[in-house]
């Protein structure tokens, strides 16, 4: 959803390996500390960030993407330029061979980048005032996914099942039908998420709901939750599944961004039905949440409006770590340590 404030700065292009340690009492075992280290600073705004083994890829604004290298400590960046355009990526994506950059507004644009030899191909276009690309996904190699707010009256979903060469926009009467005001937000390309064949799609605005797939975007299913609704910037800004039944969203109020209740919830049937959790905890606004690797799904972190929060409970208590509000986006490396981007900044993290 357009309507997500950007910050801007000025930036001089600073490449920097600034460390900073950050210690909180544990709620009750899990992480005890954490270190930031900056990798690189620049004028960007960035959302979407994908782990290749040593490579950290990322979408920005101004048609930029690039990868900065974890072991040469090294960023390559390149621009994608379309006509006068200046795309913004808010959405990446990738196969064994390639990777994949999608615009978020008119004209929606997405391209694939070889990982070999960075040559960008133009692979689907869509032409349509109200179109506004928001997360991407793949299954495996051949198989991936991207959904939009409703260019009619369901959400738009595009899927390729050749590897990224061809997407096909589904067909509205394939899909569940959304409610006036009900959108999607592209806040750090975690509104679709995947798992198996499983795939999970959340929504925001006058409906906060969960749209569930079993067959890879073959057939389709929605659930509500209880999730804060109604306006235009409300639901859910965020989701991750640790397995098939185990399920986190978070999101809440994007103008109220310290209203920690009626902004995250939980599931044990694969979100069939979910439960509020943490009322009143932790954080506000989330813009990013994200299971700990191997925490048997009952550790989360969250970066959003507060800062980093870290959750050893599933959801229930939670402990700042950091107050840094100027991260928009995480991924883990591995269960200690995670890859943090945003306002004008690349972050790694080590949890301890």
């Amino acid at each position: 959803m357009k309507k997500l404030i950007l910050f801007c700065g000025a930036f001089i292009l600073l490449v920097s390996f600034t460390t900073l340690n950050i210690s909180r009492k544990a709620v009750g075992g899990g992480f005890t500390s954490m270190k930031v280290d900056t990798l690189f600073q620049d004028k960007i705004s960035i959302r979407a960030i994908l782990i290749d083994k040593n490579k950290v890829w990322y979408g920005g604004d101004n048609s930029r993407f690039g990868y900065f290298d974890l072991d040469k400590k090294e960023k390559f960046e390149e621009h994608i330029y379309r006509d006068t355009l200046k795309l913004e990526f808010r959405s990446i994506a990738q196969t064994s061979k390639d990777i994949f950059l999608l615009s978020v507004s008119n004209p929606a644009l997405l391209y694939s980048v070889s990982k070999k030899t960075m040559k960008v191909k133009l692979v689907y276009k869509e032409v349509n005032p109200k179109v506004f690309y928001d997360s991407m996904q793949f299954w495996n190699d051949k198989e991936g996914i991207a959904i939009g707010d409703p260019t009619e009256d369901t959400f738009s979903v595009v899927i390729t099942r050749d590897g990224g060469e061809t997407w096909t926009k589904l067909l509205s009467d394939k899909l569940p039908t959304n409610s006036t005001g009900e959108t999607a937000f592209a806040a750090s390309n975690t509104n679709i998420v995947v798992n198996g064949d499983d795939t999970w799609l959340v929504s925001g605005g006058k409906k906060a709901r969960v749209f569930y797939s079993p067959d890879k975007g073959k057939t389709w299913k929605v659930s509500d939750t209880p999730i804060v609704q109604g306006k235009a910037m409300t639901g859910i800004f965020t989701a991750d599944f640790y397995d098939s039944k185990h399920g986190f969203i978070a999101g809440g109020d994007y103008d109220l961004p310290n209203k920690k209740s009626d902004n995250k919830a939980f599931t044990k049937d694969g979100g069939k039905t979910w439960e509020l959790i943490g009322q009143d905890m932790g954080f506000g606004y989330a813009s990013c949440v994200q299971y700990v690797p191997g925490g048997n799904g009952r550790e989360i972190i969250c970066v959003g409006s507060e800062g980093i929060q870290y959750s050893q409970n599933g959801g229930e208590n939670w402990m700042q770590l950091s107050t840094d509000s100027k991260l928009f986006t995480i991924r883990f490396v591995n269960r200690n340590t995670a890859i943090a981007a945003g306002h004008n900044k690349i972050v790694r993290l080590t949890f301890k």
